[in-house]
């Protein structure tokens, strides 16, 4: 299988109105299923104050009525921040929307005032993900599921996938880490911040971690990128937003035409990587708009 490229679209916007940032991911889940993306997916944040944050589960159910059936979609749930058996509910009845696998992506999440406004403990997050997946994953499966840890007691649910999801795993270099993604995952969803020989090394430790327990890898690798018509003109636009602090990065950015950005994406086949997903650096609506049209015109450049 040559390498998907998919989206994840941003879901927060710094200055707009809850309306219009509603009707901005909205927009770009339309644009994104004209550019025949592979698969497409939200993150997850809360309690983000007055930054409108649209939350995945029903921008997710909304964009599915213009996302084709036979493409996969998901969402990321940071499960330390959810309970299993609500998570578990969102999932089976928007998996039963599609016909393709639903990709669930999650991670131990972050944040010490995202987590103390969710009644969460950071110290707790690890082991909670781990039993979280446990009985995500038992209850999808139809099985009735009692963690007293977790406050699950006697618990079933319907509907549920009418086909098994993928769990992505997200994380960065931790060894804990990656080893949860090689043992519970079907791939590991690459954080956006590793790159280089760091991004080597970290693939071939998950991989050999995938060994020690009979799993097969999986590499889904997260970009933040921006594709425009004019390759000097978008590098230029690309640098100016870094030159803001964009969440930290400046290297692990890719932007460009979309022969410079088919290439660079081409690039992460030297570490085994599946698929891609771009998150569209932040730009203003249309400036984002035709980078998702464009990211069509790179998934079809490439081999």
């Amino acid at each position: 299988m040559s390498m998907r490229i998919g989206i994840s679209i941003t879901s927060g916007y710094p200055g707009s109105s809850g309306t219009d940032a509603v009707r901005g991911v909205v927009e770009r889940g339309r644009v994104a299923a004209r550019a025949d993306l592979d698969h497409l997916s939200l993150g997850d944040q809360h309690a983000t104050g007055t930054m409108p944050y649209v939350q995945n589960v029903p921008a997710i159910g909304r964009i599915m009525a213009d996302w084709p059936a036979d493409r996969p979609i998901g969402l990321l749930l940071l499960l330390p921040l959810w309970h299993p058996v609500l998570a578990a509910e969102q999932i089976g009845t928007l998996a039963a929307m599609s016909e393709a696998p639903f990709i669930v992506q999650t991670g131990i999440g972050g944040g010490p005032a995202q987590f103390a406004a969710m009644g969460a403990s950071l110290s707790t997050r690890g082991r909670v993900t781990d039993r979280s997946i446990d009985a995500i994953a038992r209850l999808l499966a139809g099985e009735s599921v009692d963690v007293p840890e977790l406050g699950i007691s006697g618990a079933s649910i319907s509907p549920r996938p009418p086909a098994p999801v993928e769990w992505w795993i997200g994380a960065g270099s931790a060894s804990a880490a990656i080893d949860r993604a090689a043992r519970a995952g079907d791939a590991w969803y690459a954080s956006p911040g590793i790159d280089g020989d760091d991004l080597r090394r970290t693939a071939d430790a998950y991989r050999a971690a995938c060994e020690r327990h009979g799993t097969m890898p999986r590499i889904a690798l997260r970009r933040d990128v921006l594709v425009g018509d004019d390759h000097d003109a978008t590098v230029r636009i690309a640098r100016e937003v870094l030159d803001r602090g964009y969440r930290g990065m400046d290297e692990q950015i890719i932007a460009g035409g979309v022969d410079h950005v088919a290439e660079r994406m081409v690039s992460f086949e030297s570490i085994g990587a599946d698929d891609i997903v771009a998150r569209t650096i932040a730009v203003d609506q249309p400036t984002a708009l035709r980078s998702i049209e464009l990211l069509g015109d790179v998934r079809r450049a490439i081999p």
